[in-house]
């Protein structure tokens, strides 16, 4: 094998090592707004893990940050919770920061 090749499969295997830190980041930070939101609408036991659940399967169902946001400003305003769209986006924001130290810490 040519330095080359060596060269070209590392850059691969780097990238592929990044898709899959970003694609769990972005499950945590799910997960993490799922449960931030189910506090905020004072959800609790069962129905708070249903909420946490779907939130986070978000990333599987390939729903876009824009259609989180929607789907939570609608469940805060069904429940009384007033929380701007922009809220929403700096929770966000801060939560996959907090994914990616955590997910950073756990691989490396």
């Amino acid at each position: 094998m040519t330095l080359f090749e060596d060269r070209e499969r590392a850059f691969e295997q780097m990238f592929v090592h990044d898709e899959e830190a970003q694609f769990r980041a972005l499950a945590r930070r799910n997960r993490l707004l799922g449960q931030w939101a189910a506090m905020q609408l004072g959800l609790k036991g069962q129905k708070a893990d249903d909420y946490v659940n779907e939130i986070g399967r978000s990333l599987v169902a390939r729903v876009v940050d824009e259609g989180l946001v929607e789907r939570l400003r609608s469940d805060f305003q069904a429940s009384g919770v007033k929380l701007a769209d922009e809220q929403i986006r700096e929770k966000m924001a801060e939560l996959m920061a907090t994914a990616v130290t955590q997910v950073r810490s756990s691989t490396w």
